[in-house]
């Protein structure tokens, strides 16, 4: 084994990830309280509603991924769809080969 494999990395341990997420999720919550506090010049009416920026960015992550998701099925490749060609090729060539060596 190299060194590489041994070596640990900050998240290969659960409980440095349940410490990031629940940080996260504090700064979050701490974020949407202050939301109550703060006072927040406007553009919008709907701008001034308690919570709204969280509302906003929750909606609007939920349908970039349902799209995301749409997407996928427009844009998907084949699961071999570079490896049949290179094999295609490789198998011609081969055939090639066996008909020029028939031949002579």
């Amino acid at each position: 084994m190299s060194d590489d494999d041994k070596r640990e990395y900050l998240f290969d341990k659960p409980r440095n990830v349940k410490l990031v997420v629940r940080a996260l999720l504090a700064v979050c919550v701490i974020l949407f309280a202050l939301d109550a506090v703060l006072h927040r010049h406007v553009a919008h009416p709907w701008e001034a509603w308690f919570g709204f920026y969280a509302i906003y960015g929750f909606v609007a992550c939920v349908l970039l991924v349902l799209l995301a998701k749409e997407m996928r099925k427009l844009v998907m490749r084949d699961e071999n769809y570079y490896g049949d060609s290179i094999e295609n090729e490789e198998l011609e060539s081969e055939k090639q080969e066996r008909e020029e060596e028939d031949h002579a």
